[in-house]
């Protein structure tokens, strides 16, 4: 391969990239982009790396989730509040039932793109640009010409969003000795296992602190932060060289992925990624063969380092037996050593009745216990789990214990792209996780 620089991805063919009518503006717009401060640093993203690394000997597990794409409108205290508590509720149930740490990893302050299968779309009758998440466009048929400014107002929002999260760890909203925190809004039964579990883990907590106090990462819990690698002047806008490392980090997250949409094998997407420091993920569909499974991680994971690199199965519903088995093969006969993870969203969309995008909270548990026990019986672990979801009350996925159908997702349907998780199917999930991934 040739020498990486942070720009040796340019002349080589980049999908899903936007067009602006004013390239001069684009220009303007990245120049200043590229001298203001990074979002994360360095040595958090070498901790995540750790962290990943530990994962995939066993001792952790991974719980990425948040937004299918953040909306700009969502920068609001009480919305971060609500993802925050979701993912560490679910890692709560996670962490008891799985008898395992858990690594919280929010797709959050930055996952403001989204790839789209095409180019326009109809929104009442009329054809308009397709939406391609905040950072290029807006939601609105009048807002669809992709504009510049957002990439320094997505820089902004992505700042405020990961000050409020910091704020927040660090004044104590994941201890587990504040409640107040932790409670949920809604009923016992609505909130299944949750509430038990809860009082369970403080009940052990209590106990250990009368006996000499808690250790310091029993107290609080990490946040680290994720975001698809898609718009590749703004990620390399957001590239800083960090001399006392001698390596180039994307500052913008401590994690990044590419999509199933960009991850041709001489394209530019993985071209800009396999230089980086950051530990990466790489969707995996039903299309990627082992041949070519081999040479992405020859291109990615060429040191072959614990941690390095993710990889994000997404299959739907009754396809991992087709695929799964002989991708494990391949990876474990290079000897890459990756952590696997199970996206069992973006695999089981439909749509319903007047356009509705919608999933199936049976079709995601399907999923992930298929490629659960695949992993189980091929030597392998399910060491992440991979999804779209929200602290809020929204109607978008049909089933789990609220038994909401296709006549509720027009109730508190929310999401301007794909739909997400509630937060009483994410904990109904999280328990089901913990009873997958448990050694007996």
């Amino acid at each position: 391969m040739k020498p990486w620089t942070p720009d040796s991805w340019r002349g080589l063919p980049a999908a899903q990239q936007p067009a602006y009518r004013d390239p001069a503006a684009v220009d303007t717009v990245l120049a200043e982009l590229r001298e203001l401060p990074p979002l994360v640093v360095a040595e958090e993203v070498d901790s995540l790396q750790q962290q990943l690394a530990e994962a995939v000997a066993g001792k952790r597990f991974l719980l990425q989730g948040g937004d299918c794409a953040e909306a700009f409108r969502d920068c609001r205290g009480p919305i971060i509040q609500d993802k925050l508590r979701v993912l560490l509720q679910m890692s709560v149930l996670i962490t008891h039932g799985g008898r395992t740490g858990v690594i919280h990893l929010g797709r959050i302050a930055g996952q403001y793109a989204k790839p789209r299968s095409g180019l326009t779309e109809q929104v009442n009758g009329q054809e308009v640009p397709v939406y391609r998440g905040d950072l290029i466009n807006g939601l609105a048929p009048d807002q669809r010409e992709a504009d510049p400014g957002r990439l320094l107002e997505a820089y902004h929002r992505a700042a405020a969003t990961l000050n409020h999260l910091r704020a927040l760890v660090d004044g104590g909203f994941a201890d587990l000795q504040h409640p107040e925190h932790w409670d949920l809004t809604w009923s016992r039964e609505d909130a299944g296992h949750y509430l038990e579990t809860l009082d369970q883990v403080r009940n052990s907590l209590d106990f250990v602190q009368r006996l000499g106090g808690l250790p310091e990462h029993l107290r609080t819990g990490e946040l680290f932060t994720s975001h698809e690698a898609l718009h590749l002047p703004f990620e390399t806008a957001l590239t800083r060289f960090v001399p006392e490392k001698e390596r180039h980090y994307n500052l913008g997250a401590h994690f990044l992925w590419i999509g199933e949409r960009t991850r041709q094998l001489e394209g530019a997407h993985l071209e800009y990624i396999r230089g980086l420091a950051n530990p990466i993920g790489l969707k995996v569909g039903a299309a990627m063969t082992p041949d070519q499974l081999r040479q992405v991680l020859a291109k990615l994971d060429p040191e072959r380092k614990p941690g390095r690199l993710t990889l994000i199965t997404r299959f739907g519903a009754g396809r991992a037996e087709a695929v799964l088995p002989a991708l494990i093969e391949a990876a474990r006969a290079e000897g890459h050593p990756v952590l696997w993870s199970c996206d069992p969203m973006h695999g089981n969309g439909r749509t319903v009745a007047g356009g509705i995008k919608t999933r199936a909270f049976g079709d995601i548990l399907q999923e992930l216990q298929e490629v659960a026990a695949l992993h189980r019986v091929h030597g392998s672990r399910m060491g992440a789990v991979h999804f779209e979801l929200t602290g809020e009350p929204v109607t978008e996925c049909t089933g789990g214990m609220e038994r909401l159908d296709e006549a509720d997702l027009e109730r508190a349907y929310r999401s301007g792209c794909d739909p997400r998780l509630n937060r009483s199917q994410s904990l109904e999930m999280a328990f089901l996780i913990a009873q997958m991934i448990r050694v007996p």
